[in-house]
């Protein structure tokens, strides 16, 4: 199947409208959004930070993979975890955090979108808050059209990036200075596993793809296609334009031009057309993956609302048909890009995401029979997401305590919410 068709009356979506969404979902908040971030850690070597990150992401795929194709759900990734631990408080807190990674996913890309349309108009923070929250509003406007909408806005999004992208790299590497990529001034490797954490954020989007099982025909064989073909285009992106990147600029450079890295990369090979090409072309890739960030509110919360897991309120539909939760997300996304700097909400999203994967993870281990998995696969996800994770607590957190008190407040907020909720929820149904 090519394209999205109509099964007895229901729209599925192909192999690769599901990848597209989330490859849609990865571009834009990877190689757009966090060189110069990654690049201040990693130094030249932040390539090969985003093929460590890449394995780490494949062998969550093929945790997920192997759960969707077993219990294909518009819940998605929410419905594993009641797969595999229950409907209980652990379900309900790591729900909740997932939440939170999605809206926040939703405000990294949106910053990194004003920071391109401010750029264009040389404007201060001001215009860049007012372009994240825009592009929030629009993709929620898409989003409320459903999941064909999105699917149709992603395929256009990826062909036009990924093509330009590929252009790029093969430009830039021709180019490239090969000293400025000498491995004897890569950081320790200490600080090269640590950056995977923040490199990681690049590849949170794959989640995305969990929530078209229901919408696939074949979700057992499809599922893990889409999941796999999307982190593959993902990785030789990155890759490839890392490479590009900091083969034609020092690392120097590369952090002070922050969000705009790769429109200056463009400038030395093909002057100010490569900017605005460039600076064009991120605003493609970072609406698309705001458009696809949003794209899991509404199945999640509805999912873990019919459950009882979240408020019957965040399940609900507006009578625009708009669904609660979508909305909601979109406010605190919103929220979020207009309080946080790019870097810390990178930083936090990554954490938070490592944590639920790990989680998640570990959960399968306990329904691996049911979904065929194999048990060493499993226990390698989980170990490297750990240790990722472990470099993370030991090398960014403890330089960056603001972050740190963040990160902790979130899982907090995820364990009181979980608290809140339930303790309300049993005392009406007592009454």
């Amino acid at each position: 199947m090519v394209d999205g068709t109509s099964d007895g009356g229901r729209q599925t979506l192909s192999v690769r409208q599901a990848a597209f969404i989330g490859v849609g979902a990865m571009v834009g908040a990877g190689i757009f959004a966090l060189l110069g971030a990654a690049g201040e850690v990693a130094g030249a070597a932040v390539w090969l930070s985003f093929l460590l990150a890449g394995g780490v992401a494949a062998l969550q795929g093929y945790s997920f993979a192997k759960l969707g194709a077993r219990y294909p759900s518009a819940g998605g990734f929410a419905d594993y975890l009641v797969r595999c631990y229950g409907n209980g408080h652990v379900t309900g807190v790591v729900a909740w955090l997932l939440y939170a990674v999605n809206a926040i996913i939703t405000a990294m890309v949106a910053v990194s979108f004003g920071s391109y349309a401010a750029g264009l108009l040389h404007g201060g923070p001001w215009l860049i808050k007012l372009f994240a929250v825009l592009v929030i509003l629009v993709m929620t406007l898409l989003n409320v059209l459903g999941s064909q909408a999105v699917a149709h806005a992603q395929t256009v999004v990826v062909v036009v990036v990924v093509g330009i992208l590929a252009v790029f790299a093969a430009v830039t590497l021709s180019g490239a200075n090969p000293s400025l990529l000498a491995p004897a001034d890569y950081p320790p490797a200490r600080d090269i596993v640590s950056s995977v954490a923040l490199t990681f954020f690049a590849f949170l989007g794959f989640g995305v793809i969990t929530f078209t099982a229901h919408e696939l025909r074949d979700p057992a064989r499809q599922l893990p296609r889409a999941v796999f073909l999307a982190l593959g285009i993902a990785t030789v992106i990155y890759v490839a334009v890392a490479l590009g990147v900091f083969g034609t600029l020092t690392v120097d450079q590369v952090v002070a031009s922050g969000g705009t890295a790769l429109a200056v990369a463009a400038q030395p090979t093909l002057g100010q057309a490569g900017y605005t090409l460039m600076t064009l072309t991120a605003l493609f890739a970072t609406a698309g993956a705001t458009n696809s960030g949003l794209y899991p509110a509404a199945g999640l919360c509805e999912h873990m609302a019919g459950i009882g897991q979240f408020p019957p309120a965040l399940g609900r539909r507006h009578r625009s048909g708009a669904s609660v939760g979508l909305l909601v997300t979109a406010a605190l996304a919103a929220i979020m890009a207009i309080g946080f700097d790019l870097t810390a909400i990178a930083s936090i999203g990554s954490a938070v995401a490592l944590v639920v994967f790990a989680l998640a993870t570990s959960g399968h281990l306990r329904v691996r029979r049911e979904t065929g998995a194999k048990a060493w696969l499993l226990v390698l996800a989980v170990v490297t997401t750990v240790v990722v994770l472990a470099a993370f607590a030991f090398t960014t957190l403890v330089a960056e305590p603001a972050t740190a008190v963040t990160l902790l407040v979130i899982l907090l907020v995820g364990v009181g919410l979980d608290y809140w909720w339930k303790r309300s929820r049993d005392r009406a149904v007592k009454r």
